[in-house]
């Protein structure tokens, strides 16, 4: 649990004094260090909090992410109030979310709901053991092969393949790869929604099929 005691703060996120520098502590880059939809620094509470955001990177109904490497403190107005560290805030194309990824289920305090509405936010604890694992493992796998772009010749070659085929397996679409490294190139391809696979049937394979995502 990360529950504890601190000595008044004015501020919405505790910043300042001894507990600030044990926050920096908890929070530190970790692989893949890549990222797609980040705001600012990629600073993570723990590995699974990583993996999560890959998979936050790849959902099309993801507008941003970015990492909460302070403690968000309660407005009670109590004394000695209390505080919590959540991971990310997620703006998707309908709301904003403040996210606490979990090892197991619950174990936020019930004082973070109202908080976070209160910060403009919904709030809300996932657990990684509930997204789907054949999803999360295919997410990071893409997000550690992205590149900023996909060279152009590269790009025509696969899209003009898929316009003629209409779908194409993996190994495919990696032949046709010239002018770079073919895997970087299809992941970036991948991430940038310019190709869909499905992360979710199975591993990311020769065999998967690709297909050129709706104009």
């Amino acid at each position: 649990m990360f529950i504890r005691r601190v000595m008044v703060m004015k501020t919405d996120i505790a910043h300042a004094g001894d507990d600030a520098r044990d926050f920096r502590k908890i929070y530190r880059p970790r692989l893949p260090s890549r990222t797609i939809k980040c705001v600012g620094l990629a600073l993570f509470r723990s590995q699974r909090a990583r993996d999560y955001a890959c998979v936050l990177d790849l959902d099309r109904d993801v507008v941003s992410w970015r990492c909460i490497p302070k403690a968000i403190v309660n407005d009670s107005g109590a004394a000695r109030p209390q505080w919590w560290h959540v991971d990310l805030a997620v703006e998707t194309t309908s709301e904003k979310l403040l996210v606490y990824v979990a090892e197991g289920a619950g174990g936020s305090p019930t004082w973070m709901t109202g908080r976070a509405e209160r910060m403009g936010y919904r709030y809300r604890t996932v657990s990684i053991h509930e997204v789907g694992q054949t999803r999360l493992r295919n997410a990071v796998e893409l997000i550690e092969y992205a590149r900023a772009a996909a060279p152009l010749g590269d790009r025509i070659r696969i899209l003009a393949a898929l316009d003629e085929a209409g779908s194409l397996t993996l190994a495919d679409c990696l032949s046709a790869v010239r002018e770079s490294q073919p895997m970087h190139t299809v992941a970036t391809m991948i991430v940038q929604g310019l190709l869909l696979v499905d992360l979710d049937e199975a591993l990311l394979g020769p065999e998967t099929v690709v297909r050129r995502a709706p104009k």
